[in-house]
């Protein structure tokens, strides 16, 4: 049995589809903080069960009988990331899961700069301790968040931002396909696997492409980290928010999400996306 956390939303909604194209819906199981949520899989006859990261004992009937796991990473704003990960860790351990994957991140490090980097670090460390297999995902920057990482560059002209560095842009869609072969593998890799596209091009070279594509002149520039956050904030962006995204950009410029690794392509069996996809499509929500 394959049991899948998070299918409710875009990437593992998306790697639960991929898996129901090789395997039976009798075999998969979807938990959710919201069951209704999860009735286009009911209805395709998956076994929906009600989960929730801050409930270890509900997490635990949900994790039942399942050979291997697919944990998404939490996405509450307000919460105790590192504990709620705990709990799902030791749920899977007290239900005796045969093999757990977890969508981690390139750049996972407690040194990071990047808030999430050092949530899945801990993340990863709580697995490598639990004794159980595991395989971390470290899917690279997903590119659809250029959308917004770019800044209102349409408006102005400019992409200004408080740090540059290499990033290894990756299709959100390549990352779900991906996670549904390692779970299909007869034999999977345990401890982090890099998930990427194969390059890693810069802030400032994306600006050069977007100048190309908008056949006009788009500038790039650095703005001192603290004037970029007084602007944002000023500009009506919650601050807390800001300063999330500040350590993304910090987190490029020190080379947190410069490494490739051919493991994506490998998965798929052909090219993954390109960053020009996703700046197409960024281009095309401008006009």
């Amino acid at each position: 049995m394959i049991t899948i956390t998070g299918a409710t939303g875009a990437l593992n909604g998306a790697t639960a589809d991929h898996l129901l194209r090789h395997v039976p819906a009798s075999e998969l199981v979807v938990v959710t903080r919201d069951p209704a949520r999860a009735a286009r899989f009911a209805e395709r006859g998956v076994t929906v069960r009600q989960g929730d990261y801050d409930d270890q004992g509900a997490l635990t009937a949900a994790f039942a009988d399942t050979d291997r796991l697919l944990l998404v990473s939490s996405n509450d704003p307000t919460g105790d990331t590192v504990r709620q990960h705990r709990n799902a860790v030791q749920a899977a351990t007290a239900a005796g899961v045969g093999h757990v994957f977890y969508t981690s991140h390139q750049g996972a490090g407690a040194g990071s700069p990047f808030v999430p980097a050092q949530h899945h670090a801990a993340t990863e460390d709580l697995l490598a301790d639990a004794g159980l297999r595991w395989t971390a995902l470290r899917n690279g920057f997903y590119a659809h968040s250029l959308q917004w990482l770019l800044g209102p560059w349409a408006e102005t002209g400019t992409v200004a931002l408080p740090s540059d560095g290499p990033v290894s842009w990756t299709a959100r869609e390549d990352a779900a396909e991906a996670a549904a072969a390692l779970l299909l593998q007869d034999t999977p890799p345990e401890g982090p696997v890099t998930v990427t596209a194969p390059a890693a091009p810069t802030f400032a070279e994306l600006t050069d492409r977007l100048a190309e594509r908008v056949g006009r002149d788009v500038r790039f520039t650095l703005v001192d980290p603290d004037r970029w956050v007084e602007g944002a904030v000023g500009a009506g962006q919650d601050e807390r928010m800001v300063r999330f995204l500040l350590g993304m950009y910090q987190a490029a410029g020190a080379g947190w999400f410069a490494g490739t690794d051919p493991t994506l392509r490998t998965l798929l069996g052909r090219e993954p996306r390109s960053v020009d996809d996703a700046l197409d499509a960024v281009v095309a929500a401008a006009r």
